[in-house]
Formats: C-alpha cells, sequence, structure tokens
C-alpha cells in the first residue's frame, strides 16, 4: 500500500473554485474532530457543513445539478442565516456572525484541554497535537470563502452576517464584557495566519478568561431537575464593589483578608457575616464576586432548600481550577428545620475531605443561626445531656473559622452614609435640607442602617 505522506496546512486549499480540493472544510472534516466534540450549540455547524459538502459535490457534477438543487440548497442557506441573526440577537454579536459562531463554540466546549488551560495557561503532553489536528479543521471552517457558494444560490443575503451590527440591546446570556471578549477572539482569529497560531490565541483565552460557562460568567444558582442537579449561570448581578458600601471598613478588610487569602492558594476560613438588616452584608458578598472575579473567583448561590444537593454541587466543582464560594444568604433555621445538618456535615464532618477551592460563605441576622426560644430553657432541664442539646445548637455556628459583625450605624454614621451617597448620585441640597429630609426617612423606612440611606438617595434621585 503506497503512503502519502499529508501536506502542511499551509499547502493545503480550503477551497478551490471548481469544487476540487486536497482537504476542505464540511461535515466529513466534522467526523474526524479528537478532542473539539459534541457542542452544546452544534446543530447550526451541522447544517452549514452539510451545504459546503452538497455545493462542493454538486459543482462537480456541472451546471445542470446545480440548477436542481439550488432551490433546497438556498432554502437551507437563509436557515443558517436566519440561525446565525437570531444568535446574534440572543448573545449580542456583532461583525462577522459565522466567525463569532465558531469562536462561540470554541469557548463554550470543556474539554480535557481547555479545562486544563483553564486559568494556567498551556499544559504540556500529546494532547496538544491532537488539538492542533482539531483546530486544523476549525481554520479550515474559519476561511472557508462562502462568496462562491453564495453567489451560485443566489442568496446575496448571506453578505448581511458577514459585517453585523447589533443593536444596543442587552445580549441574553453574556454581560457586555464576555460579549465584547468574544467578538475580539474571533477577530483574532481571522488575524491568525496558521492553525499554530489561532491554538495560541485560544489558549491565552482559556488562561484569561478560563472556559464553559465557569470562564465566563461570575455567579450561578443551582437547579434540580429529573436528569440531575444543575449549576446556571445568573446572568446579572448586580455591579457593585467594595468602595460603594460607605463605612464598616474592618469588617470590609476582614472579609477582603480571608478572601484574598482563599485565591492566593493559602489556607482560609469559612466566613460568616452576621448582624442587623439593611447593613450591607449581602451587597458585600456581591462585591467580593466583582472584585475577585479576574483572578478565577466564582461564586454560588445555594437556598436551604438544597442542602441535600450540595454534595453533588461540590462534586461538578471540585476539580476545576476555579475557586467557588458557595453562598447563602440570610441564614437561618426554626426549631422543627433540619437543613442545617446536611449543611454542617458539608462544612466539616463527612468522610470526604472539603475540596481546596470551595469555601462556604453566608449571611445573617442571627448569631447562631438556629432559633433559640426561653422555652428551650425548659426542655434543658428536662435532659439529661444538657451539655448535649447545647453543642447542637451551637456546632453549626463554629464551623465557619471567620465571623464577621455587622452593625446599624448611630445617628452619625447614618448622616455620613447619606453625605456620601447623596454626592455620587449628584444631589445638589443644601447639607442642612438633605440630613432633615434623611431623619425623616429613617423613622418611617426602617431606621438607621445603609440600606434606608440609599433607598432615601434612590427616592431623591426618583424626583
Amino acid at each position: 500500500m503506497e503512503i502519502t505522506e499529508k501536506k502542511p496546512y499551509a499547502e493545503r486549499k480550503s477551497y478551490a473554485e471548481d469544487g476540487s480540493s486536497d482537504r476542505t472544510a464540511g461535515g466529513a472534516r466534522l467526523e474526524e474532530l479528537i478532542v473539539y466534540r459534541d457542542f452544546e450549540d452544534g446543530g447550526l455547524l451541522g447544517e452549514m457543513t452539510r451545504i459546503m459538502d452538497e455545493y462542493r459535490e454538486t459543482v462537480k457534477g456541472g451546471g445542470t445539478a446545480l440548477e436542481e438543487k439550488r432551490p433546497p440548497m438556498a432554502a437551507s442557506l437563509y436557515r443558517c442565516i436566519h440561525g446565525l441573526i437570531e444568535l446574534a440577537g440572543r448573545y449580542g454579536f456583532h461583525g462577522n456572525l459565522w466567525h463569532c459562531y465558531l469562536a462561540n463554540l470554541l469557548v463554550n466546549n470543556e474539554n480535557s484541554y481547555s479545562c486544563g488551560c483553564e486559568i494556567r495557561g498551556e499544559i504540556q503532553g500529546t494532547i496538544n497535537q491532537a488539538v492542533l489536528h482539531d483546530i486544523v479543521i476549525f481554520k479550515e471552517l474559519y476561511d472557508y470563502d462562502f462568496g462562491p457558494l453564495a453567489e451560485a444560490l443566489r442568496v446575496p443575503e448571506f453578505a448581511l452576517i458577514e459585517n453585523y451590527v447589533s443593536s444596543t440591546r442587552e445580549s441574553k446570556v453574556y454581560n457586555r464584557r464576555i460579549c465584547a471578549r468574544i467578538c475580539e477572539l474571533a477577530e483574532k482569529f481571522s488575524r491568525d495566519h496558521t492553525p499554530e497560531e489561532m491554538k495560541a490565541t485560544l489558549t491565552e483565552f482559556y488562561r484569561e478568561y478560563g472556559v464553559g460557562k465557569f470562564g465566563l460568567h461570575k455567579s450561578f444558582r443551582i437547579s434540580h431537575d429529573g436528569s440531575g442537579v444543575h449549576i446556571d449561570p445568573i446572568l446579572n448581578i448586580a455591579h457593585v464593589s467594595l468602595d460603594d458600601l460607605v463605612g464598616y471598613e474592618i469588617p470590609k478588610k476582614k472579609l477582603t483578608e480571608n478572601t484574598e487569602a482563599f485565591v492566593a492558594g493559602r489556607k482560609a476560613n469559612n466566613c460568616l457575616l452576621f448582624g442587623d438588616a439593611g447593613t450591607g452584608k449581602s451587597s458585600c458578598i456581591k462585591a467580593i464576586a466583582n472584585e475577585y472575579y479576574e483572578r478565577g473567583l466564582r461564586i454560588i448561590e445555594v437556598y436551604k432548600h438544597q442542602f441535600q444537593d450540595l454534595n453533588e454541587v461540590i462534586a461538578q466543582i471540585k476539580n476545576r481550577n476555579y475557586k467557588f464560594i458557595i453562598y447563602m444568604d440570610d441564614l437561618s433555621f426554626e426549631e422543627f428545620e433540619i437543613e442545617y445538618k446536611y449543611l454542617k456535615a458539608v462544612i466539616e464532618g463527612g468522610l470526604e475531605k472539603k475540596p481546596e477551592n470551595v469555601l462556604i460563605y453566608a449571611t445573617s441576622n442571627r448569631r447562631h443561626l438556629i432559633r433559640e426560644n426561653y422555652s428551650d430553657k425548659e426542655e434543658i432541664r428536662q435532659d439529661m445531656h444538657t451539655g448535649d442539646t447545647v453543642q447542637e445548637k451551637l456546632s453549626l455556628v463554629h464551623r465557619f473559622g471567620v465571623t464577621i459583625y455587622f452593625g446599624a450605624p448611630d445617628k452619625k454614621q447614618f448622616q455620613e452614609i447619606v453625605r456620601v451617597l447623596a454626592k455620587r448620585g449628584g444631589i445638589q441640597l443644601p447639607e442642612e435640607e438633605l440630613l432633615l429630609e434623611a431623619n425623616k426617612w429613617e423613622l418611617s423606612h426602617g431606621g438607621l442602617s445603609g440600606r434606608s440611606a440609599q433607598q432615601f438617595i434612590d427616592y431623591l434621585l426618583g424626583k
């Protein structure tokens, strides 16, 4: 058997006008993919490559064959144009929508290579050769010239998706920053002359931003259906920063020091933020998510009724290169609620050690989390092991190594918060009048707190 040496990529043709080529982009090439397979939104890719294949074979058959098959092929191409424009509306893409689509497939495909490169950068080993093999195919798809095909099928509208101007609406899937980065990646791929350069560009994207939903989103919630437990992105998170929170410098410093240690790979503790309502506990967690996103920190919000799913959630994230904070807002338990037992086992006490890339952060208005009543004293008198009863009630809070108190501001602190927020909001009121109105507001809107101060400023801005 004669063995022919495969030509280097640079010497191959991606498409010749007569339809002949050494290796050409198409559905058959997709079957040769090794690492990058099973794309979540791969239906459009299959349809586009099928059109490429059919067009190539039809051109070989001559002009009569093309004229016979032109109507159904044109209809298929119009469906693809529709799909790409819908994609632009959903994701917020602009420019060459075919290129954006291919780039989006690559940045969302979680495989052994992409997950290994996330946050850390290029990995070593034979996997690089397999990935380069796949990138050669994607380079062919990327460089495919649709001009002759669109002209032969009489579909001039294909030009619409080659230089598409998107609307100003927000993406339904990505925030504006992530959408812009994927479009920028698509443009960088256009400037890459070889598969090696394209692979290097993609690997750098993985190192800088990560891969898949964990790479492209800051915060998540969990859902449970018949197929199991899912970690779903939260698409709109408040863009609050720690500097936006007026006061509470000591609590913020304690929280950031612990988070900094965690993100840097040093020892860190689970955190409980407790104290008065409206003092910024939840806002601090949101600010932490924004502050450390670029360094690989992700937040997963979990509710009490989902505690039984915690082990499955941790199983899905423990081998990723990100740092995860499992966040529980307004955490407290009535006596009849036993969900805290699941939480105790997850935090500390189960046979399996909690992964080093996972911490628990919780906020609560209660210091001890589990409600206690005066009637408990009567029960304790009837209990033969009163010490055990008390320890059972306190064992959960003791599993948080760092507890941070957020107290309601006094009158002077409240007025300072109002001054700062008013200045940031550009409110032009004499200080005496501003503080007088703020005092009236807090008397009928929840008392002295950062939340009531912010609500007062929002009220003024609304007027």
